[in-house]
């Protein structure tokens, strides 16, 4: 009795593999959940960078507000200051230029108690612009990075001022 189960066993592991047709339907779904994979994975990620772009300009905004509170005569500073004089730890995705450059990536007080932030961040090959930018514009701006760079398929993101 038992050496017939075994051997009814034995011709049941005598198939073997898959079928060509079973082997390309797999092929074929597998393609399938590919396709619509791979690009929503690329907007999350793309979605993301925007995100910590805009979070870095808020963070330079905070440093900023410290750095006036402590230096109540100062209206203006850039972020190579904030870094070097320890208010900022990070660039992060911030583009930096020399220290004591007025011109590229400002911040400036503003009498309401806020500050504005004139610069920019890049990750990856694209450059997010940061123009009169207050912590309220920035946290107001929802947009996917897709939205906000729009139809121009460009590697520029503008984020609005009110």
């Amino acid at each position: 009795m038992m050496f017939k189960k075994l051997m009814n066993k034995k011709l049941v592991k005598n198939e073997k593999g898959l079928t060509l047709v079973e082997l390309l339907a797999v092929i074929v779904i597998l393609a399938i959940v590919a396709a619509i994979a791979v690009p929503a994975i690329g907007n999350v990620i793309e979605n993301s960078r925007y995100k910590a772009a805009k979070a870095d300009a808020i963070t330079v905004l905070n440093a900023a507000n410290i750095y006036f509170t402590e230096k109540s005569d100062k209206t203006t500073v850039n972020v190579a200051t904030l870094k070097k004089q320890g208010y900022l730890e990070d660039f992060g995705t911030i583009t930096v230029g020399a220290e004591g450059d007025t011109t590229a990536n400002i911040v400036e007080k503003v009498t309401d108690g806020g500050n504005k932030f004139t610069g920019s961040a890049k990750y990856s090959d694209v450059t997010v612009t940061f123009t009169g930018a207050t912590i309220k514009t920035i946290t107001e701006d929802v947009r996917s990075a897709k939205e906000a760079r729009g139809t121009d398929a460009g590697k520029e993101i503008t984020v609005p001022k009110k």
